[in-house]
């Protein structure tokens, strides 16, 4: 795995996990638990979509694929250690919008790979 991958697949992976842990943890004081991940979504997919299209420069479907596995194992793993088994949940943690946020995590560099083939397609034609 090259250096480059390496920080885009874990680097940047922990990183848009890392922001919405914080996001999650300031907003449980404000938000009712039952929401957070509704609030939480819509602002990580922006992030998460700015970061793909302005920070990640991979080429090729096979380099999305990979970002796609590596930050949803990461999203899964992390979500695990530091809120199911640190926070403990009372109400359970694995409801519709965390399994939205897997699949997101997981389809947005897909969509943002072949988004980015086809605009340098464009370019090339």
């Amino acid at each position: 795995m090259n250096k480059h991958l390496l920080k885009d697949s874990l680097g940047w992976g922990f990183v848009l996990w890392l922001i919405g842990y914080v996001l999650g943890i300031a907003l449980f004081f404000v938000v009712p638990p039952s929401l957070l991940g509704w609030v939480i979504t819509p602002i990580g997919m922006i992030v998460t979509l700015w970061v793909l299209l302005k920070k990640v420069k991979g080429e090729g479907l096979q380099y999305y694929l990979i970002l796609a596995i590596a930050w949803t194992v990461l999203a899964i793993v992390l979500d695990y250690i530091f809120i199911v088994k640190a926070f403990n949940p009372t109400d359970g943690y694995y409801k519709l919008d965390v399994y939205l946020y897997y699949v997101l995590t997981f389809i947005l560099p897909l969509i943002a790979g072949m988004w980015k083939k086809e605009k340098s397609k464009g370019r090339h034609s």
